[in-house]
């Protein structure tokens, strides 16, 4: 039982981590325009199901 115990928290702490994580990403992308903006994981044209033919359009 405390092993399960220990298990749980571990995960939630490393997901909680990674939250935190993500916001700090966003927070500083969000100061420093000059950067661009955060790149978010599994986001853009391509990398999901609702990407339609011609819909992306690569720059130059």
């Amino acid at each position: 039982m405390l092993n399960l115990l220990i298990t749980v928290i571990i995960i939630f702490s490393l997901l909680m981590a990674w939250v935190f994580i993500q916001q700090a990403a966003r927070k500083y992308a969000a100061n420093h325009p000059e950067l661009g903006a955060a790149k978010e994981e599994g986001l853009g044209c391509g990398k999901t199901c609702g990407c339609k033919p011609g819909s992306c359009d690569k720059e130059g």
